[in-house]
Order: C-alpha cells, then sequence, then structure tokens
C-alpha cells in the first residue's frame, strides 16, 4: 500500500470518527469525503478532498497535487457522475459536473482566491486542473 492511500484512509477514518472535523494539518481546510464509482471495478471508492461552496453547490478540483495525471476518482465520476457526499455530519447523493470554457475560469478564480497552493498544483502539471461541481440531488 502506497503512502497516499494510507493518509487516505486516516484522514477518512478520523473524518467519521469526528463528525466530519479532521484535525492536524487539515484542521482549518473544509473537507468532503467523495464515494465514487470505480470506472473499471465498478466498486464504491472514497476520496477525501477539499472543497469551496458555490451557492447550494459544492466545488471541487482534481489537482492530486500537480501530478502528470487525473486523480482516479476524477475518472470515476466522468464514467459515473452519480456520487455519494460526505461532508460534516451530512451523507448525501449528489450529481458531478466537469465545468469548461468561462464557467471553468471564474471558478478557477475563485479557488486560487480562497486556496492560492492550487496555482503551484497547476504550475507542476502541463494538464489543465478539472474543476468539477457537486449538485445536491432532491430526494
Amino acid at each position: 500500500m502506497t503512502g497516499q492511500i494510507i493518509y487516505n484512509r486516516s484522514v477518512i477514518e478520523e473524518f467519521r470518527a469526528s463528525g466530519g472535523k479532521p484535525g492536524g494539518r487539515l484542521e482549518h481546510m473544509p473537507i468532503l469525503l467523495l464515494t465514487t464509482i470505480g470506472a473499471k471495478s465498478g466498486q464504491p471508492r472514497v476520496a477525501p478532498l477539499g472543497y469551496l461552496t458555490d451557492g447550494d453547490r459544492l466545488l471541487i478540483f482534481a489537482s492530486d497535487m500537480g501530478a502528470s495525471r487525473h486523480p482516479a476518482w476524477y475518472h470515476n465520476l466522468v464514467a459515473h457522475p452519480e456520487v455519494t457526499v460526505e461532508l460534516g455530519g451530512e451523507t448525501f447523493q449528489a450529481t458531478a459536473r466537469v465545468v469548461e470554457g468561462a464557467e471553468r475560469e471564474q471558478l478557477w478564480a475563485k479557488a486560487l482566491a480562497s486556496f492560492p497552493f492550487i496555482d503551484d498544483h497547476q504550475a507542476k502539471t502541463s494538464r489543465q486542473i478539472p474543476v468539477i461541481l457537486l449538485t445536491r440531488r432532491q430526494s
């Protein structure tokens, strides 16, 4: 198991045990858990991610710290845009949509204002970091 997988598992466990309030380095970072369905495996996959709000929608970024490839969770939500979000002590269903063009640029600017480090992630890679909106599904 890689160090990143072990770290993510510990963040997920702490998130769930604390009602969505992880500590340590993530204490002041808005964190959600995103459950996607594996594009190849068909199995549920959970990823802890930083997020921003945009009205009643959530905004996430497939930066993967500036890696040369998109993170696995991004490929999963492109294949299966119906996702589960854990936010604080609440769990709900959402639909993921990758934003493009002028809408992406506007939301990217919002991301830079809140998460200046994301610009460093973009500088590390030649791929454009995807911006994804999560919209709560009505039950």
